[in-house]
Protein backbone atom coordinates (compact mmCIF):
# COMPACT_ATOMS: atom_id res chain seq x y z
CA UNK A 1 0.00 0.00 0.00
CA UNK A 2 2.74 2.82 1.09
CA UNK A 3 4.53 1.15 -2.38
CA UNK A 4 1.28 2.15 -4.46
CA UNK A 5 1.24 5.45 -2.76
CA UNK A 6 4.73 6.28 -3.13
CA UNK A 7 4.21 5.66 -6.48
CA UNK A 8 1.37 7.65 -7.55
CA UNK A 9 2.98 10.73 -6.14
CA UNK A 10 5.83 10.02 -7.78
CA UNK A 11 3.67 10.37 -11.09
CA UNK A 12 1.81 13.40 -9.78
CA UNK A 13 5.34 15.70 -9.47
CA UNK A 14 6.94 14.92 -12.02
CA UNK A 15 10.52 15.01 -13.00
CA UNK A 16 11.35 18.71 -12.75
CA UNK A 17 12.50 20.40 -9.07
CA UNK A 18 10.05 22.52 -7.66
CA UNK A 19 12.24 25.06 -5.27
CA UNK A 20 11.93 28.66 -6.32
CA UNK A 21 13.49 31.59 -4.76
CA UNK A 22 16.33 29.60 -3.06
CA UNK A 23 19.57 31.26 -2.18
CA UNK A 24 22.30 28.51 -2.88
CA UNK A 25 25.34 30.98 -1.07
CA UNK A 26 23.62 30.04 2.17
CA UNK A 27 22.92 26.24 1.25
CA UNK A 28 24.24 22.52 3.05
CA UNK A 29 25.20 19.64 1.87
CA UNK A 30 23.71 16.41 4.09
CA UNK A 31 24.24 12.82 3.36
CA UNK A 32 22.14 9.97 4.54
CA UNK A 33 22.28 5.92 4.28
CA UNK A 34 19.13 4.84 3.49
CA UNK A 35 17.09 1.83 4.41
CA UNK A 36 14.53 -0.05 1.86
CA UNK A 37 15.89 1.13 -1.07
CA UNK A 38 14.37 -1.74 -3.57
CA UNK A 39 14.99 -0.46 -6.86
CA UNK A 40 16.00 2.40 -8.84
CA UNK A 41 12.77 3.73 -8.75
CA UNK A 42 12.78 3.93 -5.20
CA UNK A 43 15.91 6.45 -5.16
CA UNK A 44 14.55 7.76 -8.38
CA UNK A 45 11.31 8.39 -6.63
CA UNK A 46 12.94 9.71 -3.17
CA UNK A 47 14.67 12.50 -4.93
CA UNK A 48 11.49 13.67 -6.95
CA UNK A 49 9.84 13.81 -3.12
CA UNK A 50 12.25 15.72 -1.18
CA UNK A 51 12.93 18.37 -4.17
CA UNK A 52 8.82 19.45 -3.93
CA UNK A 53 10.18 20.52 0.00
CA UNK A 54 10.55 24.03 0.67
CA UNK A 55 13.90 24.59 1.19
CA UNK A 56 15.72 21.80 -0.01
CA UNK A 57 17.74 22.36 -3.69
CA UNK A 58 18.88 19.36 -4.72
CA UNK A 59 18.71 15.38 -3.90
CA UNK A 60 20.72 12.86 -5.59
CA UNK A 61 20.04 9.32 -4.30
CA UNK A 62 21.88 6.38 -5.85
CA UNK A 63 20.27 3.21 -5.75
CA UNK A 64 23.60 0.49 -5.21
CA UNK A 65 24.81 2.25 -2.19
CA UNK A 66 21.81 3.05 -0.70
CA UNK A 67 22.55 7.00 -0.01
CA UNK A 68 20.89 10.10 -0.85
CA UNK A 69 22.93 13.38 -1.27
CA UNK A 70 20.78 16.43 -0.11
CA UNK A 71 21.83 20.11 -0.72
CA UNK A 72 19.46 22.25 1.52
CA UNK A 73 18.87 25.50 3.04
CA UNK A 74 19.17 25.77 6.44
CA UNK A 75 16.92 28.79 7.44
CA UNK A 76 14.27 27.26 6.19
CA UNK A 77 14.70 22.83 6.79
CA UNK A 78 16.56 21.30 9.40
CA UNK A 79 18.14 17.82 8.89
CA UNK A 80 15.92 16.40 11.50
CA UNK A 81 12.39 17.67 9.09
CA UNK A 82 14.16 15.99 6.09
CA UNK A 83 14.98 12.74 8.19
CA UNK A 84 11.32 12.62 8.77
CA UNK A 85 10.23 13.58 5.51
CA UNK A 86 12.32 10.41 4.00
CA UNK A 87 10.50 8.42 7.05
CA UNK A 88 7.15 9.10 5.85
CA UNK A 89 7.84 8.13 2.26
CA UNK A 90 8.89 4.49 4.10
CA UNK A 91 12.26 4.87 3.83
CA UNK A 92 14.87 4.65 7.53
CA UNK A 93 17.75 7.64 7.06
CA UNK A 94 21.04 7.74 8.89
CA UNK A 95 23.20 10.86 8.37
CA UNK A 96 26.69 9.96 7.50
CA UNK A 97 29.58 12.55 8.76
CA UNK A 98 30.53 15.04 6.16
CA UNK A 99 33.44 14.26 3.99
CA UNK A 100 36.53 16.08 3.46
CA UNK A 101 36.82 16.89 -0.29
Amino acid sequence: MIRRTFLQLLTLAGAGSLTTGCTEAKAQTITYKIKGFSCVTCAAGLDVMLRRNKGILRSHSTYPEATTTIEYEPKVITPATIQSLIAEMGFTAQQQPPTNS
